[in-house]
């Protein structure tokens, strides 16, 4: 049985607003007073670009591994994506999405790392969402 158009754009609006529940969680983390857990940022951050990443490839029906891989669904989204090589800086998020997250791994991170996370995020949010309302697979922007 095969997804239909609003099923599609359906899931992918889902990810999106995953996307953006991810990034305004590591911006109102940065926000705290006292002990602002960075690592935590980045983690969010780093879910924020690889959602709307996987948004782009369910948009354009593009099966994914199971992954939190950056560097993998790059690869994937520019097979018909010219806008990749604006956002590869993504790939380096990556590492926030395991190492630290677990006790064990290099888990410190700076307040200049998780700055630069999110404004990485904030980028790959904004290219993609572009792209996906040009071809009419999320809504415009409301004002």
């Amino acid at each position: 049985m095969s997804a239909t158009r609003k099923d599609i754009g359906l899931n992918v609006r889902q990810w999106i607003e995953r996307a953006q529940e991810d990034l305004r969680l590591s911006r109102h983390a940065m926000t705290m007073s006292t002990a602002i857990p960075y690592r935590l940022v980045a983690y969010h951050a780093q879910q924020c670009a690889e959602k709307c990443l996987k948004a782009y490839l369910v948009a354009g029906l593009t099966d994914f591994p199971y992954t939190h891989n950056i560097g993998v669904l790059l690869e994937l989204c520019a097979k018909s994506a010219p806008w990749v090589s604006k956002v590869n800086d993504a790939a380096t998020l990556s590492s926030y999405a395991t190492t630290v997250r677990y006790p064990g791994g290099a888990n410190r991170v700076t307040k200049r790392e998780a700055v630069k996370a999110i404004a990485i995020a904030e980028r790959v949010l904004r290219i993609v969402t572009k792209d996906l309302r040009e071809k009419k697979m999320l809504s415009p922007r409301r004002s």
